[in-house]
């Protein structure tokens, strides 16, 4: 089957920003950009429920819509006892689980509990992979490993802005700045970095100016460098400048 035709069943109006909802969660996963993974999955159990509740009743809905009251119609979901048990259950209660990241782990509201993470950006893309192969192998009787070979090829494979091998980190844009990298770098990396480490990265080759221009983002409060300038971490103006380099990668 095409990727093309995924889906092809459900109305564009619920089928299309079902699949855009998955890239989007997929995409900003692979760049690191753990808060927008995370919201996007709580858009994405909106859209699956609209498809659900549409299967359950014959009749989709034209668009996407969100319940008042989303546990409870989720939960009202597992009344309907003539669609596959995925449907009716398991989906279900994923939903809940997806929805809950969203809304209480800090990534919908200030009061949560933790910040957007790898760990809880992970759970949320695991978790609408399997979604959106589980919709894919009931619409179209596939086996799972058929599905997950045609869920495999929906995503675009644009190529992310930072490669990871051991010990190493990359940026892909050999015509990025300089700055441009260490802000890419640090902000995408947990804690403090060894600036030896950024050095080796960015595979500049002049210690002394790298050195130089570390002091000035620190200056800029774009990083903070350690007094002994063995370490640096990113700060909010340089995680924000940082944010907007990703965004115009991901919007070309």
């Amino acid at each position: 089957m095409k990727a093309a035709d995924t889906l092809a069943v459900i109305p564009s109006g619920l089928r299309t920003p079902l699949l855009a909802e998955y890239e989007s969660i997929v995409q900003n996963y692979s760049e690191h950009r753990w808060l927008p993974s995370e919201l996007s999955g709580g858009k994405f159990c909106e859209i699956v429920f609209t498809i659900l509740d549409g299967f359950a009743q014959g009749a989709y809905a034209a668009n996407p819509s969100k319940p008042s009251n989303f546990v409870d119609a989720c939960r009202r979901l597992e009344q309907h006892t003539h669609v596959p048990r995925s449907f009716q259950i398991l989906i279900p209660r994923l939903l809940l689980a997806l929805y809950e990241v969203r809304n209480n782990r800090g990534v919908g509201h200030v009061s949560g509990d933790v910040d957007p993470n790898h760990m809880d950006a992970t759970f949320v893309v695991s978790n609408c992979n399997w979604v959106i192969a589980e919709l894919v192998r009931v619409y179209h009787n596939l086996s799972t490993k058929e599905a997950q070979q045609v869920v495999d090829t929906l995503v675009e494979r644009r190529i992310p802005l930072i490669w990871e091998g051991e010990d190493m980190r990359r940026v892909l844009n050999p015509k990025m700045v300089l700055q441009s990298q260490v802000l890419l770098l640090l902000s995408t990396s947990i804690g403090k970095i060894a600036t030896s480490d950024l050095f080796r990265w960015t595979g500049y080759k002049v210690q002394k100016y790298f050195l130089k221009l570390l002091r000035s983002m620190h200056a800029k409060r774009l990083i903070d460098l350690s007094a002994d300038e063995k370490t640096a971490i990113i700060l909010p103006p340089g995680a924000s400048e940082a944010a907007k380099i990703i965004s115009k990668k991901i919007d070309r």
